[in-house]
């Protein structure tokens, strides 16, 4: 069963970081705790263990205590950590009253040590609860095993820092989340009203207001100078902006227009929310990912395949669109297919195929087949001359498209669930080369006629959703949440859920 989580504000939880008051408040509160093992019987211990992993924990000790004043003051500390990772420590306390028993205590102690590490180890939340399709590999930590064995080598809290990830990403996304927690604590700037679109050379009312945004949040570090109109919107501006537009997956064009408004009028607190949650989601994936493997990031609509360790390709993906969405899935490329035949799911047939008649259906080289509507290979077939063989239940995989157009854009969620990738023929190549099948995938697409091509090796695919993440050069950068899966991981959180994306709007292009 997985534990029991006490929700926390965003205020709590920035004021936690130290930047606030009830910076202390774990430590005294948990301090107050402390007792000699010695103290308390089995007997008593057993008559207020209600926690099924508190009473395993318990079990493995057969009843004895174990929480001395020391071993007290080291989860007091392990705990004064968690803003690190985007967590507060009133989160794993469990309410003991004063006039409460030894046993009591002793109970709360071990509750907070058990909760903290499985926080840390396997995530807060429990993914699969959150939405109906979550396969990606998880943790399996035991941390009741692992707690009795800290103990007992007196190493509680280099245990306990060990569990959370320890990769560079999470580290940066850490960083940004306790930097971004500081500016929140020292106060919210009014946010910067609607109006035109502001360009390099602009004089607006609003470029003070828009200058200290950028200062802020580290786009601008320059020392302002006194510039004779205080209104004009200057190329060191217009060039920051572009930054911010950046890592924000904005068009890059230096204009401050609604979309980079909307952007840079999302606080410090809004920042440090959107970090804590995606912490969460790092805290669920193994900490020893394969070493060759494909890893997608639907928030951000990019793929990356990386190959013995190393980064080796980057390329820009279609995927679902609000309502169709991409599910969180880890599903292994079995194989390629060359020009590949497209059966039409029910769905799209019913909805978006056969209102537009037989006329349509010939012009796109569509036939019917044992009931099903099937799209015969082409120039223009939907799935373009390759694919990428996932197994799944869920009939999602990557492929090619003809709708090259469309990775141009900064909004590419317009898929009916499954990716699309830029340069698709070149990364199955790419893949087929190093498994030594380049000759055989080549002579595949050259018949014309949908043909398998069977990978002597697996590769894991990782179809991954991070709206915060660390991109080229190291740096934290931002998406939409174009899901709205940000908002029901927050409720779970116990964070402050924000107002959702309106209902979608559905585009129906050609293809899964």
């Amino acid at each position: 069963m997985r534990k029991t989580m006490l929700g926390v504000s965003l205020a709590a939880l920035i004021a936690a970081t130290g930047c606030g008051e009830g910076a202390d408040s774990v430590g005294a509160q948990t301090a107050e705790l402390a007792l000699s093992p010695y103290d308390v019987s089995s007997e008593a211990l057993r008559g207020v263990v209600s926690d099924e992993r508190v009473k395993r924990f318990y079990e493995a000790r057969q009843w004895r205590a174990v929480w001395t004043e020391d071993r007290a003051e080291a989860l007091v500390a392990a705990l004064q950590d968690a803003p690190r990772h985007g967590l507060s420590g009133d989160q794993f306390r469990k309410e003991t009253a004063a006039e409460d028993s030894s046993a009591a205590r002793e109970a709360a102690l071990t509750f907070a040590a058990i909760t903290y590490a499985d926080a840390l180890a396997n995530g807060l939340a429990d993914p699969t609860r959150i939405r109906e399709i979550y396969t990606i590999p998880v943790p399996k930590t035991d941390i009741v095993a692992g707690l009795v064995r800290a103990l007992e080598a007196e190493q509680l809290r280099p245990w306990l820092a060990s569990l959370a990830p320890q990769d560079a990403e999470y580290r940066a996304l850490s960083e940004a989340f306790l930097s971004y927690s500081r500016r929140a604590a020292e106060g919210q700037s009014l946010a910067i009203p609607g109006g035109g679109a502001i360009h390099e050379g602009s004089i607006d009312p609003r470029v003070p207001a828009i200058e200290a945004s950028l200062r802020a949040n580290g786009y601008l570090r320059a020392p302002p100078s006194e510039p004779s109109e205080p209104n004009l919107f200057t190329p060191a501006m217009a060039a920051a902006v572009g930054r911010l537009q950046q890592d924000y997956g904005l068009k890059v064009d230096g204009v401050v227009g609604d979309n980079t408004l909307e952007t840079l009028n999302e606080g410090a607190a809004d920042r440090a929310r959107i970090l804590a949650i995606n912490l969460e989601r790092l805290r669920w994936l193994d900490r020893t990912p394969p070493a060759t493997r494909i890893d997608v990031n639907t928030a951000a609509a990019m793929l990356d395949y990386w190959h013995e360790g190393a980064h080796a390709h980057r390329a820009r993906v279609i995927v679902g669109q609000p309502g169709w969405e991409t599910p969180q899935l880890g599903s292994p490329l079995v194989r390629l297919v060359a020009n590949p035949n497209w059966t039409v799911p029910k769905s799209i047939a019913e909805e978006e195929i056969i209102p537009k008649g037989a006329g349509y259906m010939r012009a796109n080289n569509m036939v019917w087949k044992d009931g099903w509507i099937v799209q015969r290979p082409g120039p223009e077939s939907a799935l373009g001359v390759v694919k990428f063989d996932l197994d799944n239940p869920h009939a999602i995989y990557l492929h090619d498209t003809p709708a090259k157009s469309l990775f141009e854009g900064n909004q590419r969620h317009a898929s009916h669930g499954c990716v699309r990738v830029q340069d698709a023929v070149g990364f199955a190549r790419m893949l087929a080369e190093r498994q030594g099948k380049l000759d055989e995938l080549e002579r595949a697409m050259a018949k014309g006629e949908e043909t398998f091509v069977e990978l002597p090796r697996e590769i894991p695919v990782r179809l991954l959703y991070h709206t915060a993440y660390v991109g080229p050069g190291g740096r934290v950068l931002f998406r939409p949440d174009p899901y709205g899966w940000d908002e029901d991981l927050a409720a779970t959180l116990g964070l402050e859920v924000r107002e959702r994306p309106g209902a979608p709007v559905h585009i129906n292009l050609p293809g899964p």
